[in-house]
This record gives structure tokens, sequence and C-alpha cells, in this order.
């Protein structure tokens, strides 16, 4: 098992900037705000030639109501016991604070071994005012600087006395172990329709902090999944409003970018509707933000368990879903309660179902008998008085299905004959829960002047 380290300290400390440093790249969203983390995140780690498992954590707390910072500070501490070593960071430049040493104090009775680092030390003259920090107790602290990347090479040094020597074989048994990659999931949907909620019910344990106030989700939380011997990687995302309500906004233009980046990372992305208020324009408008991106899809409607009258509901809501989000028509809809867990079992067979429609490719052989099928049911128009002819179609790419359309006039096709090929190529070839793209490709007029 590789090393975990958790970062833990005050809010806004640099925690947050370490672990984007550490991960390579940027998964947490850092802000001057205090207290911008809110969730336990984690990321695999490399330093020097140590790789270990980081994890990001909110800022502690000295609340004990039932705000969002007092749970907050709830999963800090879970994350604590989830980890072999806690990295404890002050700031450098305010010295040691009366929050530092109530933190010094709940990692003592925690019984994890501590590595403690000053941040945000990038002069010498800083590092040397560090000697109060002996005062937490725990040793020499680490002078760091996470924005400017000074000081790592002593944290490497720190943290490879607790990594355990890699056994023979290590080295095989990753390369097997990158091979199966787990599929890349992300829960989207407007802000307080219960993704967190689902997230949390999904991978049995409460990793995303959850809130009766929209807006709770700011960093796109991410959590490994296994069931059925199949791996996952869930991804938890902030709501996404109307641009016009999230300008302005600063940090909730960071999770909005945030949330972004986990579609774009996605394979396979669940679209999370509230089923008292479904179809809103907001729904639309992220659905065929992820049609447009070209990931596989599942629609799943939340709080089923609110829905009183059942009988034929789902039925009607599957017709919606046809009629309003024609580009992505048949995809899985799953009706599911968060709160109860009914139906969330479903989600992973529909997840299963739309990945294997994203990546799976069709035959240029079978492709052109569909093609001549669809072309005598329901011939291309003529324009001009004279008829656009489909000579032949090949799938250049999956993920999403990329199929190649040769002939002459083809820019000319009305939009509602590629539509019609598109819901054939689904009837077909059970393309369902994907986005169908074309590239036409018109041959060129040998008489036409040059």
């Amino acid at each position: 098992m590789p090393l975990t380290v958790a970062i833990v300290g005050r809010p806004n400390v640099g925690k947050s900037t370490l672990f984007n440093r550490l991960a390579g790249k940027k998964l947490a969203i850092v802000h001057d705000t205090p207290g911008v983390t809110r969730d336990w995140q984690e990321a695999v780690a490399q330093l020097g030639a140590l790789t270990f498992r980081v994890i990001d954590t909110a800022g502690f707390e000295s609340t004990k109501d039932e705000s969002i910072p007092a749970r907050a500070t709830e999963q800090t501490r879970g994350a604590v016991g989830a980890a072999d070593v806690c990295l404890f960071v002050i700031d450098g430049r305010a010295g040691v604070t009366a929050g530092d040493e109530i933190i010094a104090a709940e990692l003592r009775r925690s019984g994890r071994p501590v590595l403690l680092a000053a941040n945000k030390v990038e002069s010498r003259s800083i590092a040397n005012t560090l000697a109060e920090a002996y005062s937490l107790g725990f040793g020499e602290p680490i002078a760091l600087s996470a924005e400017q990347g000074l000081g790592l090479g002593e944290l490497y040094e720190a943290l490879s006395a607790f990594a355990e020597p890699e056994p023979e074989g290590e080295e095989d048994e990753a390369v097997e172990n990158a091979a199966a990659k787990p599929l890349k999931l992300a829960i989207v949907g407007r802000p307080n329709v219960g993704k967190s909620s689902l997230f949390n019910r999904i991978i049995g344990e409460e990793r995303s902090l959850t809130a009766p106030e929209a807006g709770t989700t700011r960093d796109a939380v991410t959590a490994k999944w296994e069931i059925a011997g199949r791996q996952f990687l869930l991804h938890d995302t902030a709501g996404l409003r109307k641009k016009a309500r999230a300008a302005g906004h600063v940090l909730e233009e960071l999770s909005v970018g945030s949330t972004l980046g986990a579609v774009r990372f996605a394979e396979c992305v669940i679209v999370l509707m509230d089923a008292t208020a479904a179809f809103e324009k907001q729904d639309l408008a992220i659905a065929d933000l992820v049609a447009e991106e070209g990931r596989a899809v599942v629609f799943a409607l939340n709080k089923w368990d609110l829905i009183e009258d059942r009988s034929g509901a789902l039925g009607r809501f599957r017709q919606r879903l046809d009629e309003l989000l024609p580009q992505v028509a048949g995809a899985p809809l799953i009706a599911v309660s968060a709160k109860t867990g009914e139906g969330v079992e479903r989600i992973l067979e529909a997840v299963a179902t739309a990945d294997q429609a994203w990546n799976r490719r069709i035959s240029t052989g079978e492709l052109n008998r569909f093609l001549e099928q669809s072309l005598e049911r329901h011939p291309p128009p003529a324009v001009s008085g004279r008829r656009i002819r489909i000579r032949y179609m090949t799938q250049p790419k999956g993920r999403p299905p990329t199929f190649a359309v040769f002939g002459n006039q083809l820019k000319e096709l009305p939009e509602s004959y590629l539509r019609y090929l598109k819901n054939a190529l689904r009837e077909s070839f059970d393309l369902h829960g994907t986005p169908i793209r074309f590239s036409l490709r018109t041959s060129k007029n040998p008489y036409a002047r040059p």
C-alpha cells in the first residue's frame, strides 16, 4: 500500500496550494478567502522517487455546532484517521497562533505521526523567525513555499522515512494495474439536486459534505469505487448555475471551472435532476454541455421518494427527455433516491451500457449495409434539382462514435436528415446514451473551375 499523507492546518495557510503542487496539477480550488476547501480531496502525488497518496482537507475550526465549517472539520478528522502521516502546515509569516496550538493538541490525540511544515517562507529572513514553531512539539519545521516550489527536497527526505520499501515485482504490478484503468465518472447538475448525497450513497461513506444550503460543494471531489470487479473514479461536482448568476462571484466561477474540468476529464457523466422539478432550462443546458463535450451520459431523477403518483411517471419523463434532448435520445434514465438508496444499484448497469455505446466500433461493411437500407427507406432530398448523393460511410474513431460520410453536396444536407441518420444508427447498433458525430466529406467536382 502506498504512503497516505493528510495535509492539515488552519484555513488559508496554503494547504490546497501545496496539495496542487504535490499532485502536479490544479485539482483543488485556491483563493485568498479562508475556508474555500470543504471536502476531503485526494490524489496520487509524486515527489522525487516517492509516490504517495495525498489528502487535502478543510481547515480545522473550533466550532461545535451543525454549521458547514464544523461538519467540514469532522471530515478532516476522518482524513487524519485514514492517514499514515499528517503534514501539519502553519503560516510561516504569521508564526504560531492559538489556532495552530489547538490543531497541534488534536493531532497529538490522534496518535498519528506528524511532520510540521511552515508555508509561505519565500526568504531566509522569514525562515530564521521559525524558532517559535518548536513550541508545538513536532520538532524542526520544514520551511516551504508551496507557491514557488521551495523546500520540496526537505519534504521528500522527511516523508521518505515513513515510506515502506517497495517489494520485488512492485513495478510489474503497477504496470498491470495501469492497464486496468478505472472508468472515469462525474455527477453534474443544478445546485441542490442531491449530487453529494448520491455520491456518498454510491461509495458508501460520507466523503462529500452535504447540507440543505445550495452551493455546499466547491471542489470536484474524487473517490475510487469498485463493484462487481469493475473500478470507477467517481467525481462529485459543484452545482452549475446560469452564467449570469455566477458572474462576479469569484469562488463560484472557480467552482464552475472545476466542474467543467471534471466533465472534460470524465468518460461518462451522470446528469442528476430533481424529480419534483425536472427538465428545467438549466438541466437542458447542462445536458447539452455534456453532449457537446462528447461524453457518454446517464440521466438520473433524484428525490423519487417525493413523487406521490408514480403510475406511468417514469414513462412520461422518458418521453420528455427524448423530445427535449434529441442529441442524446434513448440515453438511460434512472429514478433514484439518494436519501433512501432506492434505484442507486441500477446506476452501475446504466453507466456500463452507456460506456459500451461510447466505445463501440462498427465495421465499414456493417455501416454500408446499414446505409444502403437507410437510403432506400428515406432518400436524401434534392437541392436545386440535383439529388444529394451519399456514397459510403466509415467510423474513423469512437469515444464518442464518429462517422465519416462521403458523397456530394453533403453540406446541403438538412439537419433533419442528419438527425434521421443518427436515430437510425442508435436503433441499429444500440448507441443509446452517447452523442453521435458526423464528419461530412464532400467529393470534389471534376468539372468545377479551379
